[in-house]
């Protein structure tokens, strides 16, 4: 059954406004939700940071600097009371942010509710959400890698992948031979520039490095970063926006991300494949779910792989690589899944 004009309720943290200026890419996907459900005749409300832009009615919330008892329980009460003041106006409500702060309306079985993660799951707090909610309450994680390491996760669990609007990025039918390769992410250790280098010298090819750096982590970019930036071998091109993201990537062979951490889901692979430009990334997290090897790229367990599948780079077409993109992260794709889970979880409590 299809409902129209359901009226749907998001939560968001209050860190990065909706949509976020540079990076945060779970501002992303909600930014991207919000205006596919609002194009489709939903009524949004989303709970988010005050300086968010959305077609919604906005509640804004946050107490900076964000961490610190004081501000995170001010945060969560400010949550907590919105969600209440409107449990009667509301048919769905989706969180993004704190599970903690669904508590007065888990019980309510008339609401469904849903609980997404793009990071950890805290699964003893599921556990308990399940007990008050019982089948009001699905959980959808943005990869499988979210919650496959749970042997038997609490509650019911989906996967929905993030997703881009294809219409941000110009699909490259083709590069030159001599094509850069491209590292874009955070500069800390987990994220793996420091094998992109090693990656890009072994295979005898350029590599622009583009991304923000960590304070946190500003003794790694000194140490085994900087070194390397010669503007011939490397080039460190700083923080991109989205035009320029679409542009660096569109002109680059391919997008290593040989990262060192369970990643939930890199948004920039998806980034990356609307350019049509193939991932080579090491299988860890989402990326054995995300990289189909020899179809958008090759997932790899070393930086000598790594080096071997940049050989491989001309089997790969990038006008397939594109429409991959196009049939699983393509923003309607991922709408249309959230709408249809909307869906399904109203008509089972009707």
């Amino acid at each position: 059954m299809h409902y129209p004009d359901v009226r749907i309720l998001i939560t968001a943290d209050p860190y990065i406004p909706v949509p976020p200026r540079l990076y945060g890419g779970i501002e992303r996907i909600i930014d991207l939700l919000v205006r596919g459900l609002a194009d489709r005749g939903h009524d949004i409300t989303l709970i988010a940071h005050p300086d968010s832009s959305v077609p919604a009615t906005l509640v804004p919330y946050g107490c900076a600097p964000h961490v610190g008892f004081v501000p995170r329980t001010t945060e969560l009460a400010q949550v907590v009371s919105a969600l209440w003041r409107r449990r009667g106006r509301v048919d769905v409500v989706h969180s993004f942010g704190r599970l903690a702060a669904l508590l007065p309306i888990l019980p309510l079985q008339r609401i469904p509710k849903i609980q997404s993660y793009q990071r950890s799951v805290p699964w003893l707090g599921i556990a308990r959400a399940v007990r008050l909610a019982g089948s009001s309450i699905v959980f959808t994680g943005c990869s499988s890698s979210v919650y496959r390491a749970q042997p038997h996760p609490s509650g019911r669990w989906l996967t929905i992948f993030n997703g881009v609007e294809l219409a941000c990025y110009t699909a490259t039918p083709s590069v030159p031979a001599n094509a850069p390769l491209m590292f874009l992410g955070r500069l800390e250790p987990i994220k793996g520039a420091h094998h992109a280098i090693a990656i890009a010298r072994a295979a005898g090819r350029r590599l622009i490095i583009a991304g923000n750096r960590v304070e946190s982590s500003d003794a790694y970019f000194t140490q085994q970063i900087a070194p390397h930036l010669d503007d011939v071998h490397a080039t460190y091109v700083g923080a991109v926006d989205d035009a320029q993201k679409n542009m660096w990537l569109g002109q680059s062979a391919a997008l290593l991300m040989p990262i060192e951490w369970e990643e939930p889901f890199g948004i920039v692979m998806a980034e990356a494949l609307a350019c049509g430009t193939p991932v080579i990334a090491f299988k860890r997290g989402s990326v054995g779910e995300v990289v189909r090897d020899g179809l958008n790229g090759f997932a790899c367990t070393s930086v000598d792989e790594a080096v071997e599948a940049v050989g491989r780079l001309h089997t790969i077409s990038r006008a397939a690589v594109r429409a991959d993109c196009e049939a699983r992260f393509s923003a309607p794709v991922i709408v249309g899944q959230y709408e249809r889970l909307y869906e399904g979880m109203l008509g089972n409590a009707a």
